[in-house]
């Protein structure tokens, strides 16, 4: 194995042990820790960072250890459908970040709205399939207060944090930017 390999191996574990202990920042209030999403910002990062194929690893992982190990979230459906959400967010954010030439602040947030969106649909598709569509499994309505009106503030938070984060990560030179 190569020095490469070797640091994203070591980084993407970070992460997923960053995506087990972040969701305890919100924790006595499940309410706000479902608004926020903390375990995908580990997840977005893992892609930024390590690429594509460590953040679909960690982000598969993630929910399932994290509910296996502390019960929360809920195996099913939550930590399933979390299971599919989170893969999307690392591997697309990885793919999309990773195929931009010049990296900067707006290949980052591109990459990060296209993952949001893609993670989404999967989100909307396995809740689908895990409860079963329309009548009374999961319905337009579910997914849009789910996916969007509820999920706002971590919209917001995650368009803030991610981009400053590897602003941080650039200007330390811990992981610069392709230019």
């Amino acid at each position: 194995m190569d020095h490469k390999h070797v640091k994203d191996l070591v980084l993407a574990a970070l992460f997923l042990a960053l995506g087990l202990v972040l969701p305890f920042l919100t924790g006595q209030i499940p309410t706000i820790g479902k608004m926020l999403s903390p375990m995908h910002i580990a997840v977005y990062l893992c892609g930024l960072v390590c690429g594509w194929q460590y953040g679909l690893l960690v982000g598969l992982i993630c929910p399932i250890l994290r509910s296996a190990l502390f019960g929360i979230p809920v195996l099913y459906p939550v930590a399933i459908e979390m299971m599919f959400e989170c893969a999307t967010y690392g591997a697309v954010i990885g793919l999309i970040y990773h195929h931009i030439r010049h990296q900067g602040v707006w290949a980052v947030v591109l990459s990060l709205i296209i993952a949001m969106l893609a993670g989404r649909a999967v989100y909307g598709l396995a809740m689908g399939f895990l409860l079963g569509f329309g009548g009374s499994g999961f319905t337009m309505k579910m997914f849009m207060a789910g996916a969007f009106i509820n999920a706002w503030p971590g919209i917001i938070l995650h368009l803030v944090l991610i981009p400053t984060v590897r602003v941080v990560l650039d200007k330390t030179k811990t992981v610069p930017f392709k230019r």
